[in-house]
C-alpha cells in the first residue's frame, strides 16, 4: 500500500472503513447507513456473518455515534477515557474489550510514534476505533480489500495480532541493523554519534516493550476461559498468535540488552578517553611546576636574588630548572606504570 494512502479520513459519523463478512466469502464493504443497519438487527444475513468497522476517534462525532449505536459496552468506553495505554483485553458485556498498542504507520523510531488500538469484539460485530493512522490495522484493512475471507470476528482478531507481530519483527530487523551500524562506527573510534544513536534507539524498544509485554500474559488469561462463542480452532490460532508474539518479544528484550551492552563499552570508552585528557593536563601542569615556581622566585624586585651578578647565572638556573623538571617527569610517569 502506498504510504499516502495512510493519511485516510472518516466519514460524518467517524466510520473509516466497513465490512461485512459471510461464510466462506470476502469482506463486503459497508457503509455507514449499513452498519446502523446490522448494528439494529435489520440487515438479513446468513448465520455466522459478522461486521468489521473501523473508526476515526479524532472525529468529534464518532464517540456520540457509537454510544449511540452500539449498544450498553461500559467497558468499551470507559477504556477509551482512561489515561493508561497498557495493553490489556478482558471480558465484559459479552464481548472482548481490548486495549492493544501499535505504530504510526509513518514510524521513524521515535518514541512518540507509538498509539493505541480500542477493540470491542463479540459475536457478531468487529469494533476498532484509533486516533492515529497505524501500521497493522493498516495492514489488516489491505488483506481484506485484497480479497481475504474471514469466518469469525476471533479470526480477524488473530490476523491482526499476526500482522502487529510482524510490525514488530520489521522493527526489530531495522534496529538491528542500525545496532550493527553502531558496533561499526564504534570499531571505527566514532563514540560521540553512536551514543546518541544508541539511547535514542533504546528509548524507542523501552517505551515499545513497556506498552507490549502484556499482551501476550492478557492473551494467555482469556485463553484459559474463553468466551462461550469463540470456536475451539479460533483458540487455538489464537494461541498461536500469541506465542509468536511472545518470541518478537523476547527477540526485542535481547536486542535492548545488546545495547546496554554496547552502551556500556561505550561508556568505558569515553572514561578511558577522559581519563588520558586528564593525565595529559596533569603532566603537562607538574612539568611546568618547577619553571614556574623558580620563575616566580627570581622575578622578585627585591634584593639579594642569587646568582644576579653571576657571569654564568642564567645557564645555572636553567640547569636548576632542568633537574627538577626531569625528576618530576620521572616521578609522574613511574606513578602511572605503577
Amino acid at each position: 500500500m502506498n504510504p499516502s494512502d495512510a493519511s485516510y479520513g472518516s466519514d460524518r459519523s467517524g466510520l473509516i472503513s466497513g465490512f461485512l463478512f459471510r461464510p466462506g466469502r470476502p469482506g463486503e464493504p459497508m457503509n455507514t447507513a449499513g452498519a446502523v443497519r446490522w448494528l439494529k438487527g435489520e440487515m438479513p444475513a446468513a448465520e455466522g456473518a459478522f461486521a468489521w468497522l473501523h473508526f476515526n476517534l479524532a472525529n468529534a462525532s464518532t464517540e456520540r455515534w457509537l454510544r449511540d449505536h452500539l449498544g450498553e459496552v461500559d467497558a468499551f468506553f470507559d477504556a477509551l477515557h482512561e489515561g493508561s495505554r497498557s495493553t490489556r483485553i478482558e471480558f465484559a458485556h459479552d464481548a472482548l474489550i481490548a486495549v492493544v498498542n501499535d505504530v504510526l504507520f509513518e514510524f521513524d523510531f521515535e518514541p512518540s510514534q507509538i498509539a493505541t488500538l480500542w477493540m470491542c469484539v463479540d459475536q457478531r460485530t468487529v469494533v476498532t476505533t484509533r486516533l492515529q493512522p497505524l501500521r497493522s490495522i493498516d495492514r489488516l484493512r489491505a488483506a481484506v480489500k485484497g480479497g481475504e475471507a474471514f469466518e469469525t470476528p476471533v479470526a480477524l482478531l488473530t490476523h491482526l495480532l499476526r500482522d502487529q507481530a510482524d510490525v514488530l519483527v520489521q522493527i526489530v530487523r531495522a534496529a538491528t541493523g542500525r545496532v550493527d551500524d553502531v558496533e561499526d562506527s564504534l570499531l571505527a573510534e566514532r563514540v560521540q554519534r553512536s551514543r546518541a544513536k544508541l539511547g535514542a534507539l533504546r528509548r524507542v524498544l523501552v517505551r515499545l516493550r513497556r506498552l507490549l509485554a502484556p499482551e501476550p500474559g492478557a492473551l494467555f488469561r482469556l485463553l484459559n476461559q474463553p468466551p462461550a462463542w469463540v470456536a475451539p480452532d479460533d483458540v487455538q490460532e489464537l494461541r498461536h498468535s500469541t506465542e509468536e508474539f511472545s518470541a518478537v518479544l523476547a527477540d526485542m528484550t535481547a536486542l535492548q540488552e545488546r545495547i546496554k551492552l554496547l552502551q556500556e563499552e561505550i561508556a568505558a570508552r569515553v572514561t578511558e578517553e577522559t581519563n588520558r585528557s586528564v593525565y595529559v593536563l596533569t603532566m603537562v601542569t607538574v612539568l611546568a611546576l618547577p619553571i614556574n615556581m623558580i620563575a616566580g622566585l627570581l622575578g622578585m624586585n627585591v634584593g639579594g636574588i642569587p646568582l644576579a651578578e653571576h657571569h654564568a647565572g642564567f645557564w645555572i638556573v636553567v640547569a636548576i630548572i632542568a633537574s627538577f623538571t626531569v625528576v618530576a617527569g620521572w616521578l609522574a610517569f613511574r606513578r602511572r606504570e605503577d
